[in-house]
């Protein structure tokens, strides 16, 4: 249902509405939470989940995000837990996904789930996120709306420079806040941190009252964000650089001379929010990116998953 270029709609009334209306028509539709543009579709649809691997060129054994509005529509797909619950209390809406055990008849696709016992929710905080999905009324799998394993989009402009005509329509609602995917946590067990992201790890864990446990990067996936190369510029890209070599670009980080610089006053929040915006950006250069040391705490972890993804070797 994709045309050659995307229908451009606007967080109005009116364009929240014909975007509710195409995804339940099983179209896809780009739209931006508080972390970055997702790519939409009915997570009950198989077809439309379907096209959505084919548009990114995903592979299907990488399950998807759903989204949900809130906690009351998460629990009607999944094993509810206490500490989902403390979890969702304290951070949904947000930039959090909790992994949990699928319920009998929850009609999901098994495309969402790669077949797992366990579907990966999460209740986005950007306010016309939450009015698309409680105008469309049903759970919606999106995964970050760009070809599989390059930067993801924080712009409506990035979305369409790299997806095109493969999208029906994008819901252009300006920059993203946080700049950086969910943090997901399975809460199936003993909690574990699947993928660091836009919620730091200290703040969860102050919230539990106890150590996350660490996952490395299993054999097989077993949620959204765990392959090893992601999120990566055409370009290459190399970490912990303090001088660029001849013929790169410098990403910078604090007081620095650089071609862009995620944050000059060294703010974690303010890198987070530019990451994907100027590796963009440089990446259009065509030309290698060299990246500064990023400071390994708070969302700095997460920047520097990104990073170490985007810069891992690619198959």
């Amino acid at each position: 249902m994709a045309s050659a270029c995307p229908l451009t709609l606007l967080p109005t009334a009116d364009g929240i509405s014909q975007a509710a209306s195409l995804l339940a028509d099983g179209a896809l539709v780009a739209f931006p939470t508080e972390t970055v543009y997702g790519l939409g579709a009915d997570a009950r649809n198989g077809e439309a989940v379907a096209a959505i691997y084919a548009a990114k060129g995903r592979p299907s054994f990488n399950p998807l995000i759903v989204h949900l509005p809130s906690v009351d529509a998460a629990k009607a797909y999944v094993q509810w837990s206490d500490t989902a619950d403390r979890l969702a209390q304290a951070f949904w809406p947000g930039p959090l996904t909790l992994v949990l055990p699928l319920v009998a008849g929850h009609g999901l696709s098994g495309l969402v789930t790669a077949g797992l016992p366990t579907v990966a929710l999460r209740v986005p905080a950007k306010t016309s996120a939450q009015q698309l999905l409680r105008r469309f009324g049903g759970p919606v799998a999106a995964p970050s709306a760009n070809p599989s394993g390059r930067i993801s989009p924080t712009t409506a402009g990035h979305v369409i420079a790299g997806l095109g005509g493969k999208v029906t329509a994008v819901l252009d609602d300006g920059p993203c806040a946080v700049g950086l995917e969910s943090t997901i946590i399975d809460v199936e067990d003993a909690p574990t941190l699947l993928r660091a992201g836009g919620l730091p790890l200290e703040a969860i864990e102050a919230a539990l009252g106890a150590p996350l446990a660490q996952s490395t990067t299993p054999v097989a996936v077993t949620a959204p964000g765990q392959l090893a190369s992601h999120y990566a510029p055409r370009a290459p890209l190399r970490t912990h650089v303090t001088e660029a070599s001849e013929g790169e670009l410098l990403l910078g980080f604090g007081a620095m001379d650089a071609d862009l610089n995620l944050s000059q006053r060294g703010d974690l929040h303010e890198a987070a929010a530019n990451l994907f915006d100027m590796l963009h950006q440089l990446d259009a250069q065509g030309r290698p990116i060299a990246v500064a040391p990023i400071p390994d705490h708070g969302l700095g972890r997460a920047i520097n998953d990104r990073l170490a993804r985007a810069a891992a070797p690619r198959d």
